[in-house]
């Protein structure tokens, strides 16, 4: 079961979601998108809590409101954190998060501990929580269809791209032909290059001697 979220209007269209369990923790961790934001509480446990940002989005692109929305529910989802004051919360690109076969379930680390940054929680919202609880919905979905779904889109994506880029590189290339092809038939009608009856004339040959070899 995987719990979801909508995020401060204010903020946009941006949703948050989360394991039921370490075991839907271990398929978050399988089968996220690039544009998800890892969440959890520093050294305790907690739940993993995500947030998918808008395709071209990075963690930089998160706006104040939408970092409070995440790092209150992570908080209200620990059993330690929710209890103290004063609690990290780490945060980090799904891309980042490391799973190795020595791992338990549920667990995760990092590829590059410099992409993880971490956000000082003083104390519980309650009023955040409330507004976030109040618009939770539960679903099982497939998380791996989804995944594929959304790697075949990107495939189907990046094929059309490389056929634009060569259709315009083709195009390309034949402007340069025909400009070309301009350049030397240009070449070729300038006076200089051309001879004149006048020219012939002044040969070895009278232009009447050259018209009666050719009759």
């Amino acid at each position: 079961m995987v719990f979801y979220f909508k995020a401060r209007s204010e903020a946009g269209d941006y949703t948050i979601f989360m394991g039921l369990d370490k075991y839907e923790n271990e398929e978050l961790i399988r089968y996220g998108f690039p544009e998800d934001i890892w969440f959890h509480v520093d050294k305790m446990s907690s739940a993993h809590v995500y947030v998918r940002l808008h395709k071209g989005q990075t963690v930089d692109d998160i706006s104040e409101g939408l970092l409070e929305d995440c790092v209150q529910l992570v908080k209200a989802n620990s059993i330690q954190g929710n209890k103290v004051n004063n609690i990290d919360v780490v945060y980090t690109p799904w891309s980042n998060l490391k799973k190795t076969p020595s791992m338990d379930v549920g667990q995760v680390g990092f590829h590059n501990s410099k992409m993880v940054r971490t956000v000082r929680v003083e104390k519980r919202i309650n009023e955040i929580v409330n507004r976030l609880n109040k618009t939770k919905v539960e679903r099982k979905p497939d998380l791996k269809a989804e995944s594929e779904a959304v790697n075949v889109a990107e495939r189907a994506e990046r094929k059309l791209h490389l056929r634009e880029k060569k259709r315009h590189e083709d195009l390309e290339r034949l402007e340069k032909e025909k400009q070309a092809e301009m350049r030397s038939y240009k070449g070729l009608m300038v006076s200089e290059n051309m001879t004149s009856n006048k020219q012939i004339a002044s040969g070895s040959k009278s232009l009447q001697e050259l018209e009666e070899d050719f009759m």
